[in-house]
């Protein structure tokens, strides 16, 4: 079965601005919008408007990302419109705008905005109120009945309703709704601690909540800023080809397939497509992590965002930039965080009974001491507001996403698309890694090295009945012997029919009407028993037969690439107890490579399904498994193991659709990198939750003892726990390759082996 991504471009349809060719939805079907919503920044955000939307008759499926700051919503159209949708969004004091009515306003920088703006009146109110408290007699200019406000009460009242407007809306709002979140307990705290004249903690509570709050936003920024910066290597503008070869500036995004645009040297490529002229190195690393350029000519892909070096190029458009590999890319990692990890379903549930159980005892810290014991009223309501600061959970629901972008934007950096934060995790719990030889520990480029016809059957007409037949399948082997027939210009005048190709094992035609099978020894249907030839030295023999009789065999050998020893070598330095090779290839061909790269085990003469037998029973003998594959021969081996690992660049559209990690470059030297990240960041997860369940856990334990101020709950509680986690979060952008990377000539296995010399010409 194949594996594929979701969250790709959701269809969108309507707007309510206006726009030109809005699209109106048709009753009685299900409508997909994808919004823009500013002010969604943070994961708490997010669960709020899903959960509220969720409870609206006739929504189908809430989703959203604050890295992206979008909402997807899914809707049933006889029983809700856009507007209906938008509304309910709003209740909750956000404003969301249709991607397809126009673009919506660009959020502010973290430091700019109206949060920012908020933080820093609420700041400079507290400020003055600390001068006056110092400077000023205490002498009371408001008489109210439970407190006497002198001037630096006024500006300490001043800096917390300033403060806390940001969340008050919302507060009363999860009042309505009954919902315990980190507005309603900051409201209750702050108006709580007004209304028994502390105002200086009370404005210390709004200020420094709202600090915490931009610094939360700010970690989702930088997370945001690094995912943008992908987006923004594909320029804006291109040059386009005309019919009469004149060049003309248009917008990237008015690119078409079938367009050529011209590239000059240190231009970025605009668009996906194929070189159509000229030559030149271009730098893949914004695609692929290679950090060589790569050589084009005429056939060679390009990617959208690669930077032309040397020559000019010219560049035939097959996608539009929309949909180019970069845009895709980005796409995958802003949906990446939708595919949540197994901490962030516990810190899911933590919360869920958390918050309640910490305002339940909130309550009791208030009224037993006061209505049981009759202990004084105001330090118990204290120690009460106190302990609601602390069952605000928001260090404990930033710490895991703000890991997973981080982690998820570094390995893109490097050539790695990991396509959720839960494989992610899955990549550090891997024990076993599974690897196809044929295109991925090898280049997947066999070549024919030799030939063995049967007494009597001329070498040039073996290799012509077999080209005849592989001309039109894809597989390796195949276009290693159509290659060889072409290079000896050998004809091929048969009419070819019936073709059918079988996987794993060969395939098979009809020439002139007679049967001719090319492959395995058991698929060639021979008429009596024929010794299959001794191959050495990793060749792989593909047999032809004509009629149920043999007309020989040709011998075809591959080589390691450069990197793959180095990758083995790397893995086991990661921790990965086992490494296993599976192949469809003969067993000696198989054991060769293994030997020279060094694997634990070998599997030769598998086919897909025995792959896919292979990497459950390694799974159940083992624990989890990565399978590395070429992403399409393997892809149900890929979609079995715990994490699909595809190799990118080979076949980069097979690769993103169907595995869960996909490697750009093909470089094999990456997959220590990620490994080594995924390690990174389950610590990282694990410290950022614990740390935050710890904090909270000491400081609930001291509240009732009257050892935690309200403002040290704020200041350490929830301050410096949110500060502590994003910047331990962010540390994962650091991870770096080792920068063991093969180069050409620098390794080469045992499968080198030289071809056929070409024949002499007259």
């Amino acid at each position: 079965m194949w594996r594929t991504s979701s969250g790709w471009g959701s269809t969108m349809s309507g707007s309510d601005r206006g726009a030109p060719g809005a699209v109106t939805p048709k009753p009685g079907t299900e409508t997909r919008i994808r919004f823009d919503v500013p002010d969604m920044d943070c994961p708490s955000c997010v669960a709020k408007i899903r959960g509220h939307l969720q409870r609206v008759d006739g929504v189908l499926e809430v989703d959203g990302s604050p890295v992206a700051r979008t909402l997807t919503v899914a809707w049933d159209a006889d029983r809700l419109d856009q507007d209906r949708v938008r509304t309910e969004v709003g209740r909750l004091g956000y404003e969301a705008w249709p991607r397809d009515g126009g673009p919506a306003p660009p959020p502010p920088s973290t430091w700019a905005g109206r949060q920012a703006r908020i933080a820093y009146a609420s700041a400079a109110l507290f400020a003055l109120g600390l001068l006056a408290r110092f400077l000023l007699p205490a002498e009371p200019i408001l008489v109210l009945p439970l407190a006497d406000l002198g001037v630096a009460d006024l500006l300490f009242v001043a800096s917390a309703l300033v403060g806390g407007w940001n969340f008050f809306p919302k507060g009363v709002l999860a009042a309505r709704a009954l919902a315990l979140d980190m507005n309603f307990l900051m409201t209750v705290a702050i108006l709580g601690a007004l209304a028994i004249g502390e105002t200086m903690e009370a404005a210390a509570i709004a200020f420094l909540f709202a600090l915490a709050e931009l610094l939360e936003s700010y970690a989702v920024d930088r997370a945001r800023t690094s995912v943008d910066a992908l987006l923004e290597l594909a320029p804006e503008t291109a040059r386009r080809v005309g019919p009469d070869g004149q060049e003309r500036t248009v917008p990237a995004s008015a690119l078409e397939p079938g367009d050529v645009v011209a590239v000059r040297p240190g231009e970025r490529i605009p668009a996906d497509g194929r070189v159509a002229e000229g030559r030149s190195a271009v730098d893949e690393s914004p695609i692929t992590g290679e950090s060589l350029p790569v050589d084009k000519q005429p056939g060679d892909p390009a990617f959208a965002g690669t930077i032309n070096r040397e020559g000019y190029l010219r560049v035939r458009v097959d996608r539009p930039v929309e949909e180019s590999t970069l845009a895709r890319i980005v796409r995958l990692v802003e949906a990446a965080e939708g595919r949540r990890t197994r901490a962030e379903r516990f810190v899911d549930r933590f919360a869920r009974w958390y918050t309640p159980a910490i305002t339940l005892g909130a309550l009791l810290v208030v009224a037993v001491p006061t209505l049981l014991l009759g202990a004084p009223f105001e330090p118990w309501f204290v120690r009460g507001l106190t302990l609601l600061v602390i069952a605000c959970p928001c260090a404990l629901v930033i710490s895991t996403p703000v890991a997973v972008v981080s982690g998820v934007t570094a390995a893109a950096r490097h050539g790695v698309l990991i396509k959720g934060g839960t494989y992610l995790e899955a990549l550090g719990e891997v024990r076993v890694v599974a690897l196809d030889k044929t295109g991925t520990l090898t280049f997947g480029r066999p070549r024919v090295v030799e030939l063995v016809p049967a007494d009597g059957v001329d070498p040039d007409q073996l290799l012509a009945r077999a080209a005849a037949v592989e001309g039109r399948s894809q597989h390796p082997l195949a276009r290693a012997v159509v290659e060889r027939a072409d290079a000896r210009s050998l004809p091929r005048p048969w009419r070819v029919t019936d073709f059918e190709s079988l996987p794993g094992r060969g395939a098979l035609a009809r020439l002139d009407g007679v049967e001719v099978r090319v492959g395995r020894p058991e698929m060639l249907d021979l008429a009596g028993s024929e010794p299959t030839p001794v191959v050495e030295g990793g060749r792989t023999a593909v047999g032809v037969a004509e009629g149920g009789t043999l007309l020989g065999w040709i011998l075809l050998a591959d080589r390691a690439r450069d990197a793959a020893h180095d990758a083995v070598k790397g893995l086991r330095e990661a921790g990965v107890e086992r490494i296993v090779m599976l192949t469809g290839d003969q067993a000696e061909a198989g054991e060769v490579v293994g030997r020279a790269l060094g694997v634990d085990e070998v599997r030769s003469r598998l086919l897909p399904e025995d792959k896919v037998d292979a990497v459950e029973e390694l799974e159940a003998r083992y624990g989890p498994v990565a399978m590395v594959g070429d992403g399409v021969n393997d892809a149900p081996a890929l979609a079995a193991a715990t994490v699909g690992v595809a190799m990118g660049a080979m076949g980069t559209d097979a690769a993103l659709e169907t595995a869960d990690v996909a490697l750009m470059g093909d470089d094999l030297t990456r997959l220590p990198y990620v490994r080594r990240l995924a390690l990174r960041a389950r610590r990282v997860i694990r410290q950022n939750i614990a740390a935050a369940i710890l904090v909270k856990a000491v400081l609930a334990v001291g509240v009732p003892l009257g050892w935690v101020s309200l403002v040290t709950a704020v200041v350490v509680g929830d301050l410096g726990v949110s500060l502590a986690v994003t910047l331990n979060a962010l540390r994962l952008g650091s991870v770096e390759e080792d920068g063991r990377r093969g180069s050409p000539g620098e390794y080469r296995g045992p499968m080198m082996t030289d071809p056929l010399p070409e024949p002499e010409r007259p």
